[in-house]
Order: structure tokens, then sequence, then C-alpha cells
């Protein structure tokens, strides 16, 4: 994940099936067994689901749209040879078939993966979904003016790096067959044991070539799933989506679509979205939010009152809080420094900054403490939850700043509790116990994403944060410590500089595994290997506290974006 304002547009899921006659109409099931939101009640078919979000769902359009799993909102019309397992918790953390059969079978070496898609796949015309449309709306995905989307096939793909896309090479792109209607073939430049994440990623959404009008198509975009777009106004700032009654479950086991009508409404302040479901009045009794989380003091309130509580969903996402090195700048170029600081950190306090313990949990692994990640517990420098103020004395004196040293913090001004003064000072009362005098630089977000992200620019001590493509540690690790993806002259996020051989080449050797499992094992392995290094100091993992109506149903959290999935809900 590229910046911490992606995580809005990644969402995450939950399971159940349901099996209707084949090529029936969309319906929800009357009951699936699961339980509402009070444990006491059925989720049922019928009523609008109302989202109140801060953030516009813009472009919405599958060639644009940085989603993986399928995204939250876009899941509901847009449907990707995979997609996320729609389950509670590390369940949810699954890659399962969506439009394909199964989750694609790879070659022997990996570098080809073929998918079949299901019979009877319609779009909202009631024409068939074929495995040529999955093509042109992956190739489409490269047009410049349809950017935005996940950067990973130009770089998968073989011969795909200079694709302009289908309006200025018609010809396509040879990396992708598709011998019949229902087959589609990758070809690939390495080893990706990981494609069927990456397949759960929008661009693989089918886009009929004939009703494609370009930069337009995002204004009434043809629908796979169980819900089309009837209004889209403001660019995505109010979306209203109505049943697709081509859409058949028979097909998807994954969307309940239980709400008739689904209205989005954005561009609203997160103190008022909070309030509107608390108070839970008329339509914003069966509202949710998939964007705004509760803030400290909101949570206090909330906590108090048992109704309410009773209407918090929490959810992880795979996403860590750190404080960062640029070893190239003196004083971090000495490992003997930088190891100082980790052991004079007191992340009880950089937990308390950001709201606590219900909303941060204590990080001393750069991986999240999930086990699709390959999470493996490990502390190099052990100092406990308050920090270890004379083990940091002692290395500073071995480093040669016997009498300590000053330093500055750069971090940013923006009130997110992450990267936030807040955690600055925190950090920054803590290193004064070990006699080094940190000095805060706080710029406005956009500078301080600029300054970090520019080798030319990036400071010696910074906060960063981090979050997951996917559930996997290879989003995670490969951006910020494989030293190939160091980028001079654009957005560079391997802050460390890292460029070690023996890294690099065992991050191609587990991408070279399709066995998930064992992969993940490895990367944990990775982790601690890295974490030696002292080239990060991870602080804590956030926890996502969410308000819903009351009237809100069948609450299903899965820990791939750690948030409410609302093609699970029901509201009667």
């Amino acid at each position: 994940m590229r910046q911490p304002s992606v995580i809005a547009r990644r969402v995450a899921a939950a399971s159940v099936s349901l099996v209707v006659a084949a090529g029936a109409a969309a319906c929800g099931p009357k009951d699936n067994g699961a339980k509402g939101s009070g444990g006491d009640s059925t989720p049922r078919r019928g009523g609008t689901l109302t989202v109140l979000n801060s953030q516009p769902q813009t472009d919405f359009d599958p060639a644009r749209l940085y989603t993986s799993g399928g995204g939250n909102v876009p899941s509901l019309v847009f449907r990707t040879l995979t997609t996320r397992n729609r389950a509670n918790g590390a369940a949810g953390a699954k890659v399962v078939p969506d439009l394909a059969t199964d989750t694609g079978r790879p070659s022997k070496n990996a570098t080809v993966w073929t998918y079949t898609l299901k019979a009877g796949l319609k779009y909202e015309d009631g024409t068939p979904i074929t495995a040529a449309d999955i093509k042109y709306g992956i190739e489409r995905s490269f047009a410049p003016e349809l950017s935005g989307g996940a950067p990973y096939l130009r770089d998968w793909l073989v011969g795909a790096a200079d694709y302009q896309g289908p309006y200025k090479d018609k010809k396509g792109l040879s990396a992708i067959e598709t011998p019949d209607a229902r087959t589609i073939v990758f070809h690939l430049n390495k080893p990706e044991g990981e494609f069927p994440f990456l397949a759960t990623q929008t661009q693989f959404t089918p886009v009929p070539r004939s009703k494609d009008n370009g930069t337009k198509y995002e204004e009434h975009p043809i629908s796979s799933g169980p819900y089309k777009v009837v209004r889209n106004e403001n660019d995505g700032e109010h979306l209203v989506l109505e049943r697709n009654t081509y859409w058949s479950a028979a097909v998807d086991d994954q969307r309940k679509a239980y709400p008739d009508t689904i209205d989005v409404r954005s561009g609203l302040d997160s103190p008022v979205i909070n309030q509107r479901l608390s108070a839970s009045q008329g339509v914003d009794a069966a509202a949710v939010t998939t964007d705004t989380n509760l803030g400290p003091a909101e949570l206090a309130k909330v906590s108090g009152d048992r109704e309410l509580a009773a209407r918090v969903g929490t959810g992880h996402f795979g996403y860590t809080n750190y404080i960062a090195f640029n070893p190239t700048v003196k004083p971090f170029d000495n490992p003997k420094v930088r190891q100082a600081i980790a052991y004079a950190v007191d992340r009880s306090s950089v937990v308390n900054a950001a709201g606590g313990s219900a909303l941060a949990e204590s990080a001393t692994t750069f991986l999240p403490d999930q086990k699709s990640f390959g999470h493996t517990p490990y502390d190099p420098f052990p100092a406990g939850a308050s920090g270890n103020p004379a083990k940091a004395r002692e290395l500073l004196a071995q480093a040669g700043y016997k009498s300590g040293l000053t330093v500055t913090l750069t971090h940013s001004n923006a009130k997110d509790f992450e990267t936030s003064p807040e955690i600055a000072t925190a950090v920054q009362d803590a290193l004064k116990k070990a006699g080094i005098t940190v000095r805060l630089q706080g710029l406005e977000d956009n500078d301080y994403r600029d300054k970090i992200h520019s080798v030319k620019t990036e400071p010696g001590f910074f906060l960063a944060h981090w979050g997951a493509d996917w559930p996997s540690g290879g989003p995670f690790l490969a951006p910020i410590f494989d030293g190939r993806q160091i980028v001079k002259d654009g957005a560079n996020f391997n802050t460390g500089l890292l460029n070690d051989k023996s890294v690099n080449d065992e991050i191609d050797a587990i991408n070279k595994l399709t066995d998930l499992d064992a992969a993940a094992e490895r990367w944990g392995a990775l982790d601690k290997k890295i974490g030696e290094k002292a080239l990060v100091v991870p602080l804590f993992h956030p926890v996502y506290k969410r308000l819903y109506g009351k009237d809100v149903k069948n609450i299903v959290i899965s820990d791939w974006t750690g948030v409410l999935d609302i093609s699970q809900v029901a509201v009667k």
C-alpha cells in the first residue's frame, strides 16, 4: 500500500454460501443461519443500506480503483477472478474463487497462471461475461487516462512495461491469452506464487469492449456483481446502487446481497458520521461507515453506553506504524545509534498517544500480528513496554556519544494518531530519558509525504507507516526492503535504502512458492533477519473501531482490511 489514504479504498470481508437453481435471478436468502448484530435476529432480504463516509468513492471505474480483495463498495458492482473470503477474522484473510472456478492453476515454476470462468456468468444487461472481457478490462487499466490502479500488472506481465492500453495499441497484451470464452492464461516475467492475491484487484473486473466509453465509463460501469449503479453524483460523492437482476447466487457464494438498495453518501465530517450512527435515527438506523473510525474521545463515550458499545465493530488490518532511519545520514549511519533508539522507545506511551490499547497494539515486528503475513514473534532489542534508557545510554557511549546527542524527528502535522505530533512527542519524551534530545520537525501532510519518499530529501529520522496490498508478507516486506525497488527519481519506499543480496534473493525464492502457508513461514523468518539490522523501529499496529446503526445485522469483519463488509449486512 503506497499511501495511508489508500487504506480507505480497500476493504475486507467474509463468508457464507447460498445456492440457488442455476440461472436463477439474484435474491438474498431468507435465513442463512447467521445471527444479526445483537445475536437475536436473522438477516433477511430487503430495505436500504445507507453508507456514511468522509471520502467520496471517486473514479468508480475498475481500471482506476486501487483495491485488493475487490474493495468494499466496488465489490458490490465489480467481480474479479478471485476475491477475499467473506469470513470473520483470520479466515477472511484467505483468497477464494470469484468469477473463476478456482484460485488459479500455476505452471511448475509459477510463471504461467490459468483460470477457467464459471458457467452462467452475466452482466446487468443479461449478456454473458467472457474471458476476453477480463483481458480487455485489464488492458484498459494500462491507458494513461485511466491510471490509479495497482502497478503490479505492468511489472509482472511479459511485455507490459511500455504498454499504453487498447485506445493507443489495439493489438493488446500478448501476455494474456483467451483460447476460448471461459479460459484466460497469464504469462509472467518471473515466478509469482501470490498471483491469486493479485487477481483480487479490481483491474481483473470484466469490461465489455462495446460498452467502454473511456473516462466516462465510471458514470455507469457495467455491473458483474449483485448491484448496478443507478446514480453517481459529483464523482462518487453520492452513489446509489440497486439490484442487478441478472446476478445469481448460484455463481457467487461470497456476496449475500441482502438489501435492495445501497445509498452511499460521502463528503461528511467524521464527527458528524459518528454522531449520526450513534443517534441511529431514521435512515441512519440502517447505516454503516466504511472509512470512519471512532477517535479516543468518541470511543471513551461509546464505551460508557452499553447499547452503543454493542454496536461497535472491531477489526485488524495489516498495517504497521514505525520509526524509519536513513542510514546515509549521520548519526544514523552507526547501527549502535539506531539500536540505542530502539531500546529507548517507550511503546506504552506511544500506544497511549495513539488513543490507548483499544485503538493500538504495541509492535516489535514489522510484519503485523497475523498468521497470513507469516508473523513470527521476535524483539531484537528487548526493552519491555516502557523502554530501557540505561541500555540505550550504554550503546550511545559505544557509538561515541557518551554525553548524548541531538537529533531531528520529522513527522506529519495531520491529526491521524499515527505519524502525527502526539506520536512524535511520545518518542521525544522517551528518548530524553536516554540522553537523546529530539527536535521535532512537523510538516503539512503533502510536504511530509514528498520529503520522506524522495531519496534526495529523505531525512535521517522520521515517522512512517505501511499497509498491505493483500494479507501476505510479500507486499509488506518487498517494497520496504528489496534493494531493487529503490527509486531514485520518484516515490521511494525503501526508506532504509537496503540493498542486501541475501535479502533480495530470499524475496525471489519465496515468490516462487505457490504454497502460501510455506511462504508465510519464510516471510516471518525474513522479517526477523531484517529486523536485526535496526533500519526501522516498529511502534504499533492500529485497531479499527467503527459504529454501525441499530438495525444493521450480520456483521462480518475480516483480517483482510479490518472493517465491516457491506456485502454481508442485512438491514431488517
